[in-house]
């Protein structure tokens, strides 16, 4: 069966409430995920782990904003590219 754009996000969204309807916490449920991907900044500022680790996390901080700047950025240029296409 084919399913449309529009039917795959409808059954896309019934998997996730049924997913998040089977978990108690979703902090919990996610906090692996979560600490893999702050771990990633954490890496990229500091390779070699010298720094203090308060410094480290406010380096991680910033390069996780400037990550999801650009993400926005090419959001947006995506937006305007599918918007003159329609128009």
């Amino acid at each position: 069966m084919t399913h449309t754009p529009s039917s795959r996000r409808l059954l896309a969204q019934a998997a996730a409430h049924t997913r998040w309807s089977k978990a108690g916490d979703r902090r919990a449920a996610t906090g692996k995920a979560r600490a893999a991907f702050i771990d990633r900044f954490e890496r990229q500022v500091d390779p070699d782990g010298v720094l203090p680790e308060a410094e480290r996390l406010a380096l991680a901080e910033s390069a996780k904003r400037a990550y999801f700047s650009r993400l926005a950025a090419k959001s947006a240029v995506a937006r305007a590219k599918k918007a003159k296409k329609v128009a």
